[in-house]
């Protein structure tokens, strides 16, 4: 590709691996952390709506800072805060006399880091010079989930064969990921994220758009429908299942990452064939069936096979909603990304949070918290339906 672009395309889908890292890595790691720290389970779902909650602050505030400071110093800032966030966690809880204070400082150090990365990766994948971008995005956004399933089966792997009380080991390790991608990002091309002598959309501007609330709305469904099972998935697998914690890791949210990024390799390869809105519509009512097999199977493999099925029906909501968006909003710029992934970490924190409310009310019934969290496909579906009239 002409002009080196091609090295970025590899540093923005290395990006979205450490995303995946960081927002995947800590999950596993929830009942060790009760066991160890002695944190309950209320705690333990505040370290999710903590990293989702800072990511959704810096996605507010970094459509103001972004265009001032540069693309190349903001996605090397997100980098460094990732690796940072992950290192301190190895630190701070020994370090500190609350332990899960500790976690939780290292927690916002790095969600500051995936909040930056959120906003940036796509804008920059976007503006690479590529001929399908909805398809470039999607097969980007696959990225994430081939970083989850790697973060999930390397750390099983690590757990089983030097145990769990050397997580903090398998943390530094997953660290080395973000150092080495700071060095890629800080020498490969980026192309202006809006054409020369034209200007991106205030926010303003943005809110005064209809088409723009019924994206901001589905950005958030896709956010919400898809961590209110993947963050919850390892835990469910172990407690509501009664399965090991490597079956439970493996089965749960490993075949999660798996097919939710088949789903979005396979709309990058063949999207040009496929109606988006259709795929999307359809994906919707799969992921409201695979809560409903979650909640209300008995059988723990077909329990374990609803988690699967959720993956593959979210894959293409949260890509479809950014191509969907770039194709109705002309010149969005820097503004339009930070919002919408505002909104879609505003789903993140809020999906997984809405599980573990319910659930600690019930008794400790995640099956019935991710019943709860149904809500958010169903109003994906009436947002697809409200982008087509508008």
């Amino acid at each position: 590709m002409k002009n080196g672009y091609q090295k970025t395309i590899y540093a923005c889908f290395l990006g979205y691996i450490v995303q995946a890292i960081v927002n995947n890595f800590v999950p596993l790691l929830f009942l060790t952390f009760q066991s160890t720290y002695d944190i309950p389970l209320a705690k333990i779902t505040m370290l999710v709506t903590m990293n989702f909650g800072i990511q959704l602050i810096v996605d507010l505030f970094s459509a103001k800072f972004v265009d001032r400071i540069g693309y190349r110093v903001s996605i090397l800032a997100a980098h460094i805060c990732a690796a940072a966030g992950l290192i301190l966690l190895t630190i701070l809880p020994d370090l500190l006399s609350d332990s899960f204070i500790g976690i939780l400082i290292s927690v916002m150090i790095y969600a500051v880091g995936g909040g930056l990365i959120e906003v940036l990766i796509s804008p920059i994948m976007e503006s690479c010079p590529t001929d399908n971008k909805e398809q470039a995005m999607s097969l980007l956004h696959s990225f994430y989930c081939w970083g989850h399933m790697g973060v999930v089966l390397i750390s099983t792997i690590f757990f089983k064969l030097a145990g769990i009380p050397n997580w903090k080991l398998l943390a530094l390790i997953w660290a080395i990921v973000p150092i080495l991608n700071t060095l890629v990002f800080a020498r490969t091309p980026i192309a202006p994220i809006i054409e020369e002598g034209e200007t991106g959309l205030t926010m303003k501007q943005l809110f005064s758009m209809k088409i723009f609330w019924i994206l901001f709305l589905m950005m958030l469904s896709a956010g919400a429908s898809e961590q209110a099972v993947s963050q919850w998935a390892s835990t469910f697998a172990e407690r509501g299942l009664g399965v090991s914690k490597t079956v439970g890791d493996l089965a749960g949210p490993m075949s999660f990452a798996l097919l939710m990024g088949i789903s979005r390799a396979f709309y990058g390869k063949y999207g040009d064939r496929i109606d988006l809105d259709k795929f999307m519509k359809y994906s919707a009512l799969l992921c409201i069936l695979s809560y409903l097999c979650i909640a209300f199977l008995p059988i723990p493999a077909l329990g374990l096979a609803g988690c699967a099925i959720c993956g593959l029906s979210v894959g293409i909501m949260w890509p479809g909603t950014f191509s969907k968006a770039s194709a109705s909003v002309r010149n969005g710029g820097t503004a339009m990304f930070a919002l919408l992934a505002l909104a879609g970490d505003l789903g993140c924190s809020g999906g997984p949070t809405l599980t573990g409310m319910v659930s600690s009310a019930l008794g400790d019934n995640l099956r019935m918290g991710i019943l709860a969290a149904i809500i958010f496909p169903i109003l994906m579906i009436l947002g697809i339906q409200a982008l087509k009239k508008a």
